[in-house]
């Protein structure tokens, strides 16, 4: 920031702000909720708009990875463990409770060493972990399958719709001034990533998940906006490095691979996904299965698509509030913790 505007408060340079219209995209579904819970929409001015971005795991995971592990579960008699949040998600004909009301077996678990666990307790069962995720998360999901191949568990394999996201940022250039990157994210990558993506004039910040560290991050966006070039700023150093966890991104490099990934709402992102390497082809449920191609369909009356690009918020939708809700979901966005629509139900209905 420059010398006088360090002179201010960051709600001082906000809420003074009366230039432009501004469009800040907060990526990751725990800041959308916790600005909601701050109150922090509330005290920006009109030409500040924050916009969801796609930075809730469970809501860009694709139709077609819920119609999979149906497949698995009554198709190849798989036994599902998965995280909670992605039980009530809706596939093309039924989600995962649909399948376990059809007799799939489907165990909730709250990281893939239980799940890994659960196969070392059940041998006649065959397991397969539902890998959903950014990079904060996959790092878990590979130290199961490094356990299982280093303890031969034959009946254990991971479903993987794992994500990174610069390639995100880039697909997103565009919907967006200024990009609220993901802290958490950012711990495990560091900060060399998002640096890079000035030089493609994709300008963005870091940011934590305090009140006083959400605030400096838009202050400082607000600020540097208004200079017109494009900007990258560490807003979050008491947890994020430069170069991030060592020992998390060689594990990743030694299990995974890059891919192409679909993207809930934003399509095939190239090299956007990573799966198993084929040194760990016994792992990967999709090869181990010998899976078909499997193509899910949204449900039309759903926006979440839109929602997850800004191209709209989640009261535009006609569905939103009404067909539904977090009792009833429609879309993904309605399910998750993370969710954009979710946060607008639990927030901003009115």
């Amino acid at each position: 920031m420059t010398d006088q505007s360090e002179k201010r408060t960051a709600q001082e340079i906000l809420q003074n702000y009366h230039g432009r219209p501004l469009r800040i995209m907060e990526v990751c579904g725990t800041h959308t909720h916790e600005i909601f819970r701050l109150g922090i929409r509330q005290m920006l001015p009109e030409p500040i708009h924050l916009i969801s971005g796609p930075g809730c795991p469970v809501c860009v995971t694709p139709v077609g990875f819920i119609d999979e592990a149906n497949f698995l579960a009554l198709e190849k008699s798989c036994t599902i463990c998965t995280f909670g949040d992605l039980v009530r998600v809706p596939g093309t004909e039924m989600s995962l409770a649909g399948a376990r009301a059809k007799g799939a077996r489907v165990q909730i678990v709250y990281t893939p060493m239980d799940a890994l666990a659960y196969a070392q307790k059940n041998p006649k069962e065959q397991v397969v972990f539902l890998s959903v995720g950014f990079e904060t998360t996959t790092p878990s999901a590979c130290l199961s399958v490094q356990k299982a191949a280093q303890e031969a568990v034959p009946n254990y394999s991971i479903l993987t719709a794992n994500k990174t996201m610069t390639n995100a940022y880039r697909a997103l250039k565009g919907s967006a001034d200024a990009f609220l990157y993901p802290g958490h994210v950012n711990a495990i990558t560091g900060c060399r990533c998002c640096a890079e993506l000035v030089r493609e004039d994709i300008s963005g910040v870091i940011c934590g998940f305090t009140a006083k560290e959400i605030l400096t991050a838009l202050a400082y966006s607000v600020v540097k906006l208004q200079e017109g070039k494009p900007f990258f700023k560490n807003c979050y150093p008491r947890v994020v490095t430069d170069d991030g966890s060592a020992a998390a991104k060689q594990l990743m490099d030694q299990l995974l691979e890059p891919c192409d990934a679909e993207w809930r709402g934003l399509g095939v992102i190239p090299q956007s996904g990573v799966r198993l390497r084929e040194a760990y082809a016994a792992y990967d449920a999709r090869k181990k299965y010998n899976m078909p191609v499997i193509r899910g369909r949204p449900n039309p009356a759903c926006r979440c698509g839109d929602v997850l690009q800004g191209k709209c918020i989640p009261s535009d939708c006609k569905v939103f509030g009404k067909g539904c809700t977090p009792q009833h979901p429609v879309g993904a966005c309605m399910v998750s913790n993370e969710g954009a629509c979710s946060a607008y139900y639990q927030y901003a209905r009115d």
